[in-house]
């Protein structure tokens, strides 16, 4: 009688472990996916950044080459330049001192950039 008590113990131990096993692996190998995910994701809108900065940048001394005048607007960018960037990621603080002197130009990243990440 003994021997059937320690048997099913020793079977639903087994079970228990047979179970928790596999569910603790499949656990571990989604988060670690998620986390590289998380990680390309960041890594994308630090891309975009940069590149935005570089566009901005270029769009500012190719309309003061063809224009004599630094543009008046991040707007006149947009229209004239074909300037593009994604708005609910990027804030762009655009400052024209004046026509002849280069704008103060300050790129920020919205909460919305931030949504799964770290700053």
């Amino acid at each position: 009688m003994e021997e059937i008590t320690l048997k099913k113990k020793e079977n639903l131990i087994s079970g228990i472990l047979g179970f928790m096993i596999p569910t603790i692996i499949l656990v571990v190998v989604v988060g670690v996916f998620f986390t590289g995910v998380a990680q390309i994701s960041q890594s994308t809108i630090n891309k975009q950044e940069e590149s935005l900065h570089t566009a901005i940048a270029r769009d500012i001394v190719q309309c003061y080459s063809i224009e004599g005048i630094y543009p008046p607007s991040l707007e006149y960018l947009e229209e004239h330049y074909a300037l593009v960037y994604d708005k609910d990621i990027f804030f762009v603080d655009y400052r024209p001192i004046a026509s002849n002197i280069y704008p103060d130009v300050t790129i920020l990243r919205t909460e919305k950039s931030f949504v799964g990440n770290n700053p």
